[in-house]
């Protein structure tokens, strides 16, 4: 984005995506939050609402949807990006999490939370005793392994690192683990 590969970026910019903070003002038909609120916003941060895309909730396909650097609510209002000290969200883009969770803690799942949530849920791996193999046990692998272990599933790491086995099981709570590269392939 910082580059405009994709030909959709504006400048000046403040990157990032995956913001918490708390509600400063609220329009006269915002419903959803209040100010003083804390809301967390990924990175997508609005779309038309009437697509194809947008009635099967996939937003983020949506080709009018905005993102955290490059939204624009009429010619005053623009984003700049997720580290920016003020930023403008549709309601529909942000939810409000609870004092009990840190903005450290909810973060992550703003962005690689929601990459592997959101497929998981999609194709019905969110049920109590259904297997998962998950490969690696990066920033995504970690995040899958709690979630699936959250939804009752039972969980199976594959990593070429059999130093992750410890972190895999102990930590994360996988059920088994498996080094992908045992064997030499002929």
């Amino acid at each position: 984005m910082i580059t405009n590969e994709h030909g959709i970026s504006s400048y000046p910019m403040v990157p990032g995506h995956g913001m918490v903070g708390v509600v400063t003002q609220v329009r006269c038909k915002v419903n959803k939050f209040k100010v003083g609120d804390k809301a967390a916003v990924g990175g997508t941060v609005s779309s038309c609402g009437k697509c194809s895309s947008c009635g099967d909730d996939l937003e983020n396909y949506c080709a009018k949807a905005g993102h955290a650097f490059t939204f624009f609510e009429g010619e005053e209002e623009k984003n700049y990006g997720g580290f920016s000290n003020i930023f403008v969200v549709n309601e529909h883009f942000a939810v409000r999490f609870p004092d009990s969770l840190s903005p450290e803690g909810v973060a992550p799942l703003l962005c690689g939370g929601i990459t592997v949530y959101s497929p998981m849920k999609y194709f019905g791996l969110n049920e109590a005793g259904k297997y998962l193999g998950v490969v690696g046990l990066g920033g995504l692998g970690h995040l899958a392994v709690k979630f699936a272990k959250a939804f009752g599933m039972k969980v199976t790491v594959i990593s070429t690192s059999p130093n992750k086995k410890e972190e895999a099981i102990d930590r994360f709570g996988a059920d088994s683990f498996l080094i992908s590269m045992q064997c030499k392939c002929r």
